[in-house]
């Protein structure tokens, strides 16, 4: 009896105060166990992981399993794990992103899971599931009050937070700027050194759970006010005039050439993309709606800065 409680100590000591769930923890009833179970998950990944998906996968098709201790720590695990950066709802590979549905199961389970609480923070008071993210300063993410960073994202280290937001499920790459009132939304995949100006929205994608989240590549410029929502894929370095709204069937016209080229769903890597408007003829009569128009694009080049300030200058691109 001595012996276990003396093992029961060690096993607290050993893991409770390195494991960032103990500070997010939302269940009444979580164990060590359940802690002990999450710690070793991350160091584990290769075997783990596997396990992993198929054990949120089987709650998600189960979903009385929610209320066993396992199911739960499944869950709390991928949320933990995505908290740390070390697992991701989309990734790239040999330059194809592939989306881990899993994943987003993974994140409505811990939705069902959540107790409303409220967190107060100075001046500041909040009622809600997700517990805001922890531990900025050791990873080197600067975040200006009051810009918000939900558990569950991760941001890499020299990342900025202007008064923003950026939620759950979310990846966003070193030393980038989210820039006053911009928006990152749920399981968002930005890369490195993008900047996403004041007020751009970043949709998010959720449900359905194997639909590819939006994807904006190293380098990219997102415009003032810019909207991207439903799967849209920026390439790398591309750059977004002021006010751009793409959704999945937003008309993306080429028009360098002598004939347009239309494209959906997808800006070409540093591409410079305008607002614009096309006809299109109703019973009512001829109406403009709104279209993007690709007018040039931006020079490879090894310093980023000086490419897009001679890209900004040559186009008059409203920023």
């Amino acid at each position: 009896m001595a012996r276990t409680f003396a093992l029961s100590r060690l096993s607290s000591r050993l893991f409770l105060p390195s494991t960032s769930c103990r500070q997010h923890a939302i269940f009444d009833h979580v164990r060590p166990t359940g802690l002990l179970f999450q710690t070793r998950a991350r160091y584990s990944h290769s075997t783990e992981k596997i396990s992993l998906q198929q054990r949120i996968e089987a709650i998600s098709q189960d979903k009385a399993q929610l209320t066993t201790a396992s199911g739960q720590h499944a869950v709390e695990t991928a949320i933990s794990q995505l908290d740390d950066g070390t697992l991701r709802v989309c990734s790239q590979e040999n330059g194809t992103w592939t989306t881990q549905a899993w994943v987003k199961q993974a994140i409505l389970l811990y939705f069902s899971l959540a107790r409303m609480q409220v967190t107060e923070l100075g001046p500041f008071t909040f009622h809600d599931k997700i517990p805001l993210k922890k531990n900025v300063r050791e990873q080197g993410v600067r975040i200006v009050p009051p810009g918000t960073v939900r558990y569950g994202s991760f941001l890499e280290r020299g990342c900025v937070v202007m008064p923003g937001y950026v939620n759950i499920g979310a990846y966003v790459g070193a030393e980038t700027m989210v820039d006053t009132w911009a928006t990152v939304g749920s399981c968002a995949q930005i890369g490195k050194q993008v900047h996403l100006s004041g007020g751009v929205g970043i949709g998010g994608v959720l449900e359905p759970a194997q639909a590819s989240p939006i994807i904006v590549e190293d380098g990219a410029f997102i415009g003032s006010r810019c909207v991207v929502v439903e799967g849209v894929h920026i390439g790398a370095e591309a750059v977004l005039g002021a006010g751009v709204t793409l959704t999945a069937s937003t008309p993306i016209i080429d028009v360098r050439g002598a004939q347009e080229v239309v494209i959906k769903g997808k800006v070409p890597p540093r591409a410079v993309v305008v607002p614009g408007t096309r006809a299109k003829v109703f019973p009512a009569g001829t109406y403009n709606l709104p279209c993007a128009l690709i007018i040039g694009e931006r020079t490879p080049s090894t310093d980023r800065k000086t490419s897009l300030n001679d890209v900004l200058r040559r186009f008059d691109v409203p920023v």
